[in-house]
């Protein structure tokens, strides 16, 4: 009976676990889901997104970067090589999607890259010395005497509202069928979510244990109470590196599928 209840025990520990590291940030695992808090005090000089002038994957940006944490961000065209998504680092444009001759030589694309180039995007913008953090679409201006120190374009967002026609990842026809569906965001799929709740940042890398729709993982974002939310390229390009301690990769690839961009937090 005492082999039992230990046994019990060990199971229930691997199913829901908490590491805490010493950082400002815990991770929490539970079903198959990594839920990562990072509380946003002070803390914004230590987040950077990044673009890669090569695809690589998340582990060789992770160990060559020094970072503490890391994680895929925007997406990007696997024929070319080049961006969908925009990316500043250290407040400069470092990725471009309207410099991806792919998106404008489709004609579907190219009717609908307003649409494309304004999607959501997380950002850490600087006022005046102090950092807070946006979920915001791509063309919302920034208040004045701000800066965006370091951003990454994905999409859709889930919160407080999922916009996934406004930003073209589903098209309906005039009988309200989904006609064109982009990013798998209808399927069951690892997913890649980043939210804000007050000071606190919070990301959710949903495993291939526990594959969700975008609906079911705006529906988890509510269940935990963000305030605003949103999805970067989810799928086989969902990943995460934690110091030595945890990785996370979602294909059969070895070390995980190469990406363009990624964020970083040290």
């Amino acid at each position: 009976m005492k082999k039992i209840l230990i046994l019990i025990c060990l199971i229930s520990a691997l199913a829901s676990a908490v590491f805490a590291f010493g950082d400002p940030l815990e991770i929490k695992y539970n079903n198959g889901i990594y839920h990562i808090v990072i509380d946003g005090k002070n803390t914004g000089k230590r987040i950077k997104f990044v673009s890669s002038e090569k695809l690589v994957t998340n582990k060789e940006a992770h160990l060559s970067s020094g970072s503490t944490l890391t994680l895929n961000a925007g997406y990007f065209d696997p024929n070319n090589k080049k961006t969908i998504s925009y990316i500043v680092t250290d407040r400069n444009t470092a990725a471009d999607p309207l410099f991806n001759e792919n998106l404008l030589m489709n004609s579907i694309l190219r009717q609908n890259i307003d649409k494309i180039v304004n999607r959501t995007e997380f950002r850490v913008v600087e006022c005046s010395g102090k950092y807070h953090y946006e979920i915001v679409p791509h063309k919302t201006p920034v208040e004045f005497a701000c800066s965006i120190e370091t951003s990454a374009q994905g999409g859709p967002m889930l919160l407080p509202e999922l916009k996934l026609e406004e930003e073209f990842f589903v098209v309906k026809d005039c009988d309200g069928k989904v006609i064109r569906e982009s990013a798998s965001v209808l399927q069951k799929t690892a997913r890649t979510i980043i939210g804000l709740k007050g000071d606190e940042i919070h990301i959710l890398i949903i495993t291939n244990k526990n594959p969700k729709t975008i609906c079911e993982a705006r529906d988890l974002c509510k269940d935990l109470g963000l305030d605003r939310a949103m999805a970067f390229d989810g799928g086989s390009s969902t990943s995460l590196n934690y110091k030595k301690d945890i990785e996370v990769v979602s294909t059969n690839d070895e070390g995980g599928r190469m990406l363009k961009s990624f964020m970083m937090f040290k």
